[in-house]
């Protein structure tokens, strides 16, 4: 009988080990995989297309507003990074090159445009005259759309900042994983 419990464990640590061994070369195939998938170039197209329908459904209620930034390369963010750094200007981000959402095609940044053409930041402007600041219309609109708002975080706000992160971190991201094109 003990012979039988040991032939039996020798047994079933072999299977269990295959099974590890199985899984560990899977998941180094799909880690490399992973890393393998090119960066993206522009935003993602359910992001534009939101983009769209905020500029539009801002437009309804009489703001126009216009989208000051969407992807952004490495190279471009690690330049905004460095504003307040070591260049001249005031900090506007604390991310990195790969550390924003906006390196990923999945962030927005507005601002107001006025009836000549300026653009502005202003936060407290009324312009379509509803008792409303603008600025605030547009991101509860935004946010209905699916975006989350820069100016809800709690650390850091970053007012123009709209984004969809479909559930991904950063981190997740910046090792390969991709949110799907179809629209949920």
């Amino acid at each position: 009988m003990k012979k039988f419990k040991t032939a039996f464990s020798i047994l079933f640590l072999l299977v269990i080990g295959g099974f590890f061994f199985i899984w560990i070369q899977n998941e180094k195939e799909f880690r490399e995989e992973l890393q393998q998938r090119p960066a993206p170039s522009g935003l993602h197209p359910i992001v534009e297309e939101k983009s769209n329908e905020l500029i539009a459904k801002a437009a309804d209620i009489g703001i126009d507003i216009i989208i000051t930034d969407g992807f952004r390369s490495a190279d471009e963010q690690n330049g905004l990074h460095a504003k307040g750094r070591s260049t001249a200007g005031n900090v506007v981000t604390h991310a990195r090159g790969g550390e924003s959402y906006h390196n990923y095609g999945l962030a927005i940044d507005f601002a107001l445009r006025l009836d000549n053409g300026k653009v502005v930041w202003d936060t407290e402007r009324d312009d379509n005259n509803n008792g409303k600041a603008d600025w605030f219309e547009v991101a509860a609109i935004g946010k209905e759309l699916g975006f989350t708002w820069g100016g809800d975080w709690q650390r850091f706000k970053d007012y123009p900042h709209l984004e969809m992160t479909f559930g991904l971190s950063i981190t997740e991201l910046q090792q390969g994983y991709r949110p799907e094109d179809v629209k949920e």
